[in-house]
C-alpha cells in the first residue's frame, strides 16, 4: 500500500473516531459501534510472514521485524504526521475544526503529493 493511502486511511480512522466520540457525548446512553476500520488498515497494510517450520525464535523474531518493520513505521509515520498538523492549528489558536484539518491533510494526500 502505498504512503498516501495509508495517510488516507489513517484521516479516516481519526475522523470516524473524532464522529464516535461527538455521538458518545450527543447520546451517552447509546452505544457507539466501530467500523473495523483499524483493523482493515492492518490487513491492507501488514504483509503475511511465511516463516519455514523448522524457524528458531530468533529466526522468527528476526523475520517478523523485517517483515513488520517498515509497515508498521509506515501507518505510525501517518499518525504522527496527523498529531502534529492537528496540535499546530491547536497551538496556533486557528479556529478550524479538527475535521477541518483532517479534511485538509485527506485532500492533500489526494492527489499523491507527500509534504
Amino acid at each position: 500500500m502505498e504512503q498516501r493511502e495509508v495517510m488516507q486511511n489513517v484521516v479516516g480512522i481519526l475522523t470516524e473516531a473524532l464522529e464516535m466520540r461527538r455521538q458518545v457525548r450527543e447520546h451517552p446512553d447509546q452505544q457507539v459501534s466501530l467500523t473495523g476500520a483499524v483493523s482493515a488498515l492492518l490487513v491492507e497494510t501488514l504483509p503475511q510472514i511465511q516463516l519455514p517450520a523448522d524457524a528458531g525464535g530468533h529466526a522468527a523474531a528476526d523475520a517478523v521485524v523485517e517483515e513488520l518493520g517498515p509497515a508498521i513505521a509506515s501507518i505510525a509515520h501517518c499518525f504522527a504526521f496527523a498529531f502534529v498538523q492537528l496540535a499546530e492549528a491547536h497551538d496556533a489558536g486557528r479556529t478550524d475544526s479538527s475535521a477541518e484539518v483532517l479534511r485538509r491533510i485527506s485532500l492533500q494526500f489526494a492527489g499523491g503529493a507527500q509534504k
